[in-house]
C-alpha cells in the first residue's frame, strides 16, 4: 500500500491557536472515551498490560511470556508437538473486541500443534482432555507486527503488536499421521527460517 502526500491549504491567522485548543479538547474527549469504554483495564502497551495481568489472582506465566488462568481441571494426557488435537476456543483483544469462535464456525477446530502461533502451541500442550484455560498471548508468541485482516471486507481484525486472549477447551487430541508429520516438520523449518527463528 502506498501513501500518497497532499499539500496543506495555508491557514488563516488568528486560526491556529483555535486549531490546537479544538485538537487538544479532541484528545482529551478521546482518552477519556478510551477509558470509560475498556473500563480502565487496557494499558498503553502490550508490555504495561500484561505486567498487570500477571498480577491478577491466579494467573500463571510461563517462562516464554505465555499467560495462562486455569478455569476448568481436566483429566488424562497431554498433547505433543506430533499430535493433532481439536480445540473449542475463544479469541479477544484486550479490548473486549471479539475476533475469532469455533462456536461460530461449527464446533472444534482442528490442527497440528506444530502448526500455530507459538504462544497457542505452548498452551495446548499444557492441557488435558476436559482441560479449560484462559490464555494471553504476549504479540511475539502470536502474530507480532503482522496485523490480520478480513479477506471478505479487508478491515484489520487483529492489530499489529496486539495481545491476543483466548478461553479454549481441548476437546481431544491423536499422534500426526507418519505421512503427514515430515511435511509439517519441513514447514515448520520454513516458517522458523522465514522469520528468522533458529530451527529445532
Amino acid at each position: 500500500m502506498s501513501v500518497t502526500t497532499v499539500p496543506i491549504r495555508p491557514v488563516k491567522k488568528g486560526s491556529v491557536l483555535k486549531l490546537w485548543v479544538g485538537v487538544g479538547a479532541l484528545c482529551l474527549a478521546a482518552a477519556g472515551v478510551a477509558w470509560a469504554g475498556t473500563e480502565g483495564q487496557l494499558a498503553a502497551d502490550p508490555a504495561t498490560f500484561l505486567a498487570r495481568n500477571a498480577q491478577q489472582n491466579g494467573v500463571v506465566t510461563t517462562q516464554s511470556g505465555l499467560q495462562y488462568k486455569l478455569l476448568q481441571q481436566g483429566k488424562g494426557a497431554k498433547p505433543t508437538m506430533t499430535d493433532v488435537v481439536a480445540v473449542d476456543y475463544e479469541g479477544r483483544l484486550t479490548d473486549g473486541t471479539m475476533f475469532e469462535s469455533t462456536a461460530q464456525n461449527g464446533g472444534p477446530a482442528t490442527f497440528p500443534v506444530m502448526g500455530v502461533v507459538p504462544g497457542f502451541s505452548e498452551a495446548v500442550q499444557l492441557m488435558q482432555r476436559g482441560t479449560k484455560l484462559r490464555i494471553w498471548l504476549p504479540p511475539e508468541l502470536g502474530y507480532g507486527p503482522e496485523e490480520k485482516r478480513d479477506p471478505r471486507t479487508d478491515e484489520v481484525v487483529i492489530p499489529a503488536n496486539a495481545v491476543l486472549q483466548f478461553d479454549m477447551t481441548l476437546v481431544d487430541f491423536q499422534p500426526v499421521p507418519p505421512e503427514q508429520l515430515e511435511q509439517l516438520k519441513m514447514m515448520q523449518m520454513l516458517q522458523q527460517s522465514q522469520q528468522g527463528q533458529p530451527t529445532p
